[in-house]
């Protein structure tokens, strides 16, 4: 019997919670859905990803209100995607921030990502009507390392290097040693790699590594509090990428086509790391961009929704 496609058959309300860190520092998660982060200055909100709509950010604003009053001025994309992008408008920030290589991926496939992720992943734009006409865009970028000051808050936006997306941003605050990861950290959730750098993934965790978070808000997964739930968090996201680049550098040097190489990579994580949220979702997506990184294509081809049906057909058909 063939998969549904994607998520489409995800119908399964999640039960969201929202992780207060520090005084600055909160973690709006649901049980391996797209998290959003949420700073706190003295004088301004930071809130970092989205949600894929503005009717679902409002859940978002909500519960910010009920711990602050302060306005919310910032919005920082992590990376491009279409789940943590779309629901900006409902925020009215004064600045939307991104990196420059973030902006640039938008320029090139913003448009083809969007109507691919909304094919995936129905449950996840819920009132997909909301979202304004158009692209949701940066309006300050930055390059390597922007500081941000919240009052006396200092906001670290760092490129630490390329993993799940050119374009990944961490946010820092160095005071209280909390990071905000993005997709570059999953928990307990399968790390989605189809635009991903496999080869430089391991070496940008590394340098996550190297600041010491003593508390850390995944992409996807529940807050990490405590040093080792962080290292725990860093180093199965490590493992998971490192095992599927292997088992696909394997297949390629035994001359196999990504039809087997799929299905043994398949079958030789499933056992370790079929429980994560989303396994069957990312696999193909995740597999099919990791063979092309080791045979033809350095850098990731264009998800459409044509060509997501396409791969799926060929790999689960």
């Amino acid at each position: 019997m063939t998969k549904t496609f994607a998520s489409q058959a995800d119908l399964e309300e999640k039960q969201v919670s929202f992780t207060r860190l520090s005084d600055n520092a909160y973690a709006y998660t649901a049980e391996g859905d797209p998290n959003t982060g949420v700073i706190v200055g003295d004088d301004a909100v930071l809130v970092l990803d989205t949600q894929a709509t503005p009717v679902m950010a409002q859940d978002v604003i909500r519960r910010i209100r009920e711990v602050t009053d302060k306005p919310i001025k910032y919005v920082l994309l992590t990376h491009y995607h279409a789940v943590r992008v779309l629901g900006a408008s409902a925020y009215a920030p004064q600045q939307i921030i991104a990196s420059q290589d973030t902006h640039d991926l938008i320029v090139e496939r913003g448009e083809q990502d969007k109507a691919s992720e909304i094919g995936r992943f129905p449950r996840l734009f819920r009132n997909v009507e909301s979202v304004p006409a158009g692209l949701t865009w940066p309006t300050l970028t930055f390059t390597g390392r922007m500081t941000l000051w919240l009052g006396r808050l200092e906001v670290q936006l760092l490129q630490l290097g390329r993993g799940h997306t050119k374009g990944d941003t961490v946010a820092w605050l160095p005071q209280q040693k909390i990071l905000f990861s993005g997709d570059l950290v999953e928990f307990d959730a399968t790390p989605y790699a189809g635009d991903a750098y496999f080869a430089d993934w391991p070496q940008t965790l590394d340098n996550i590594a190297a600041l010491k978070p003593e508390q850390l808000v995944p992409g996807r997964g529940a807050a990490l509090t405590t040093p080792e739930q962080v290292q725990a968090g860093l180093a199965g996201t490590r493992a998971f990428i490192a095992d599927v680049h292997a088992s696909v550098q394997a297949g390629v040097a035994a001359g196999k086509d990504l039809n087997a190489v799929y299905k043994e990579t398949f079958a030789k994580l499933k056992p370790k790391y079929g429980h994560w949220v989303i396994f069957d979702h990312c696999m193909p997506f995740d597999v099919t961009r990791c063979y092309d990184e080791v045979t033809r294509h350095r850098d990731p081809r264009i998800w459409t929704a044509d060509r997501d049906r396409e791969m799926w057909a060929t790999l689960e058909g």
